[in-house]
């Protein structure tokens, strides 16, 4: 009887322990971007804030976490990356809504911010041409086994992006669309 017991708790436990996975949430958008975090630019006219982040559950051997937001409907044949936040401590478990502005320095301590597609660093929101219909916008946040990725503020998104893919033990995201009309 005890053996049987001791099996019933093991698994309960197993069970839930198992269903407790790695995710990313946000108080600021759910399946729509806003206004609020709509570039300024480009023709758009939004708040450019980059949204509140947080997560949970992050897997064993997590030494640092990055942020992406990709746009993989932009007509570049690449997509549009928004913003590329990495070295971020792996004790750290939220951004602050606008946490993307570099000059409101809301970011966490030893993070880099690097380059965006329009060019500059930190968050650039939404802004996809006019009429092309709904985009998508991916909002990954990767937990990676090394503390950092070795890289600076001036790289470019692809080279993030393939130490992301050689780095991350697990991925978590939030889809979010937005259109222009």
């Amino acid at each position: 009887m005890i053996k049987i017991i001791s099996l019933l708790t093991f698994l309960f436990f197993s069970i839930v322990t198992n269903s407790q996975t790695f995710t990313l949430k946000s108080n600021d958008i759910g399946g729509q971007m806003t206004s609020k975090q709509v570039f300024n630019g480009f023709g758009c006219s939004g708040g450019n804030i980059s949204p509140q982040l947080s997560w949970n559950n992050a897997p064993e051997g997590t030494k640092s976490f990055a942020i992406t937001i990709h746009d993989p409907s932009a007509p570049t044949g690449s997509g549009w990356w928004h913003w590329l936040i990495f070295d971020i401590d792996a004790s750290v478990n939220e951004l602050v809504s606008n946490a993307g502005n570099i000059e409101a320095k809301l970011a966490p301590k030893g993070s880099i911010q690097s380059i965006t597609d329009y060019g500059t660093f930190g968050y650039g929101g939404p802004c996809p041409p006019q009429g092309h219909g709904f985009h998508q916008y991916v909002i990954t946040i990767h937990a990676l086994k090394v503390a950092s990725l070795g890289l600076d503020k001036n790289t470019n998104a692809a080279v993030v992006g393939f130490n992301l893919f050689a780095n991350t033990i697990k991925k978590a995201s939030i889809i979010a669309y937005y259109k222009r009309d």
